[in-house]
């Protein structure tokens, strides 16, 4: 994901890729807890969500971490080439690359706001299948 960070089109196709988990949560809570119609003996469902919540979270532990490292890498370049600007004005190349950066940040910073509606939208889907096998606790829950 590093090398993505001066990408943006990259860095939006390496979140597309890690961002596919969640996307196929409905199908991954199917698959793994059957409905009591076709419930198989063996299975321990409580075993199944917790796994799945495990997954669930590192994923978008990961995702964040890649998309503030991102942040804080382009914020460098930024700032570096704002230093630049400043000392010389005239310089209508930095100035070019100072606004592209920008531009590039204010995206970045608004992945961390879509990550936040993926995390949503898969905690609820969790927590509507799971929530009678299995309920996290707040000691659970990562923290970031």
């Amino acid at each position: 994901m590093e090398t993505m960070c001066d990408d943006f089109l990259a860095f939006e196709d390496a979140l597309k890729n890690l961002r596919k988990f969640d996307d196929n949560i409905v199908h991954a809570i199917n698959t793994t807890i059957p409905t009591q119609s076709f419930a198989v003996k063996g299975i321990d469902p409580t075993k199944q969500c917790q796994e799945l919540y495990k997954q669930l979270i590192e994923s978008h532990k990961n995702r964040e971490q890649a998309i503030k490292k991102c942040i804080i890498r382009v914020s460098e370049s930024f700032h570096q080439l704002k230093q630049q600007n400043d000392e010389n004005e005239a310089n209508f190349p930095v100035q070019k690359q100072l606004r592209k950066e920008q531009n590039k940040l204010r995206l970045m910073q608004n992945e961390l706001y879509v990550e936040e509606v993926v995390k949503d939208r898969s905690l609820k889907i969790f927590h509507e299948r799971c929530r009678a096998y299995y309920r996290p606790t707040d000691t659970t829950l990562p923290t970031i």
